[in-house]
């Protein structure tokens, strides 16, 4: 085993009374991948500054081995004195290093070397310091949050620039898709310590799952012990008090230990508030164009969208996926064609830009525009002290303006905002946007859980994967198709993720010429024809069926009255969900030629 290049030993760290680490250590050697996790101010990015040098901690060690290069990717790049993108990042190479990558990174992270650094957007300036971090080779790579910002395209590039690195990387992301491509060992910050995995992430989270359950179990034998002894106090102590004056001390002891159990932090309680179901179809799509200064945003896009689907957008930024939303949800009138909206509609929305918080609204504000101290949530009145503390608020947060809350809070702020709104189509942009691995799975849950429909728009490839029915994927030239499944299903189809724009373009054109001869000639099949005609009514008989058989079975005394007839309408509608799946499947792929040998000719 190699010798450490960086060590950090029992960290402690208070800010203002409250302990934020208390036994914190982290031993890097060279060539390791280490994901640092942990719950959204657990941490995590304090002691990366502490790793880094920025920061000084108030207990604990810190020893770099001597002639160790170390690099820091902060979460807000401070790009002041420099005339220049490009100067910033060059300022950032040591002697020797080559001047090249910093051209060759800002091109892929879609920023202008001569742009000047005042005028850059914070998303920019994450790239351009992304860039300065990437530009040396240095023994350690200290990353917070590399991702941030980052389209799939880059994202995508970015894991392979980081696979190629030799140096070590400790990498804190709230991608589990990166994490688990990247990482082959964990550092799990918990309640102030660390915990070390020598694994990837992807074992990570069964791991913390079985400490979680031992602790559990811990305290209550704990529990169990203390009322043994309580028991023995009332009963045994008068007669044997001198000899075991210790155990009653014991048991104060064991007392004092189960009053300051600190146990995991709590998970935030994710519900929505649903309307009244939505007509059978939420929106139709006939023909729908767009496009601004002669570049098309949407050409010709024809689209159903049935009650109860979960459809993610996927492309790169500049795309057009915000601009497609806003036409599918009536926000924006398109150039050509029509976009029905279906009946019963009830529209919640959450905004990447958190734009609907003002920031001098409070907490309470947020949640509770209208004032009052309840509000009616999933068809239940609450407080809104409880309401806040579902999200991880503090009651003591109640009056903290929005511009005081970190970037994780006011994710959850919105989604408690949005949520609470009576919906039966949400539609979110970039919900993803930091929040911690467990409030992702709690939002993963109440997607799959909820009945109306869903129209998302996300970098994040994992959770696409986990909630989405079907992926709209942008193509070239403002050409959209429709994929089932969610996104690795999408790369399975179509052979590919999704590619930056330029380089998408010039693949698309020579792709169309090398094809265009083929096409011409090229016809669906008899079989193809008949399939695309009487699938549809297919589909819709299965659907009658299913919605029967989910009718019958929603009879609460069905299981006790008549087991076998619970156990049979339960296979039934099995079989059905799945032929119904197949069905889908096979008519998207057969429509999806016809439009190939139609665009073609």
């Amino acid at each position: 085993m190699s010798a450490p290049l960086l060590t950090l030993d029992h960290i402690g760290l208070t800010f203002g009374a409250t302990p934020l680490l208390t036994n914190a250590s982290l031993i890097v050697r060279e060539g390791e991948r280490i994901g640092l996790v942990g719950r959204n101010g657990s941490g995590k990015s304090s002691f990366l500054k502490i790793a880094a040098g920025i920061i000084e901690a108030d207990d604990g060690e810190r020893f770099i081995h001597p002639g160790s290069t170390v690099r820091y990717l902060p979460q807000e790049p401070d790009l002041s004195g420099y005339d220049s993108v490009i100067d910033y990042v060059r300022a950032g190479l040591a002697p020797g290093d080559d001047a090249y990558r910093a051209d060759y990174l800002l091109e892929h992270l879609g920023v202008a070397g001569d742009a000047d650094p005042s005028n850059l957007s914070g998303g920019e300036a994450r790239r351009a310091a992304l860039a300065r971090t990437l530009a040396p080779d240095p023994d350690i790579l200290l990353l917070d949050e590399p991702t941030n910002h980052l389209d799939l395209p880059a994202i995508e590039w970015l894991e392979g620039e980081l696979a190629a690195k030799r140096g070590a990387m400790v990498l804190i992301s709230h991608d589990r898709r990166f994490l688990q491509n990247l990482t082959r060992q964990t550092v799990w910050i918990d309640r102030g310590e660390t915990r070390r995995l020598d694994q990837g992430f992807a074992k990570f989270e069964s791991w913390r799952d079985e400490v979680f359950e031992a602790e559990e179990a811990e305290r209550h034998k704990l529990a169990r012990q203390i009322a043994r002894e309580e028991d023995w106090m009332r009963y045994g102590v008068t007669a044997r008090r001198k000899r075991n004056v210790r155990r009653v001390s014991e048991l104060k002891d064991l007392k004092t230990q189960l009053k300051t159990w600190r146990g995991p932090q709590g998970a935030a309680q994710l519900t929505v508030s649903e309307a009244d179901r939505s007509g059978k179809l939420v929106i139709e799509a006939k023909g729908v164009s767009k496009a601004y200064d002669g570049r098309a945003i949407v050409s010709d896009l024809s689209l159903k969208v049935a009650r109860g689907d979960r459809i993610a957008l996927v492309g790169p930024n500049g795309a057009g996926k915000t601009t497609l939303i806003n036409m599918l949800t009536g926000k924006l009138e398109p150039d050509e064609g029509t976009v029905r909206l279906g009946t019963q509609l009830e529209i919640a929305s959450l905004d990447q830009r958190r734009a609907a918080l003002k920031p001098d609204w409070t907490v309470t504000e947020a949640i509770a525009p209208g004032g009052g101290e309840r509000i009616t949530v999933g068809g239940s009145v609450k407080h809104v002290a409880a309401y806040m503390k579902d999200f991880l608020f503090a009651p003591e947060q109640a009056r903290t303006p929005v511009h005081a809350l970190s970037g994780g809070e006011r994710a959850r702020l919105m989604l408690a905002r949005a949520l609470a709104l009576p919906s039966n189509l949400l539609v979110l942009d970039e919900p993803t946007n930091d929040l911690d691995l467990e409030t992702l799975d709690l939002l993963e849950e109440l997607i799959s859980d909820y009945q109306g429909t869903v129209l998302l728009v996300s970098h994040d490839r994992d959770f696409i994967d986990r909630t989405a029915t079907a992926t709209i994927a942008w193509e070239a030239d403002g050409q959209w198709r429709v994929y089932a499944g969610g996104y690795e299903d999408m790369v399975a189809q179509r052979g590919a993720g999704v590619a930056a724009r330029k380089a998408e373009k010039a693949a698309a054109t020579k792709s169309a010429r090398s094809e265009k001869p083929r096409q011409r000639t090229a016809k669906l099949s008899f079989k193809d024809k008949h399939a695309l005609e009487t699938l549809p009514d297919e589909i819709a008989g299965i659907e009658t069926r299913i919605g029967e058989i989910e009718t019958e079975m929603a009879d609460p005394t069905l299981f006790t009255k008549a087991p076998d007839r619970f156990s049979a309408l339960t296979k039934e509608l099995e079989k059905l969900q799945a032929d119904k799946e197949s069905k889908e499947e096979l008519w998207l792929e057969i429509e999806m030629k016809r439009e190939e040998l139609e665009s073609g000719q």
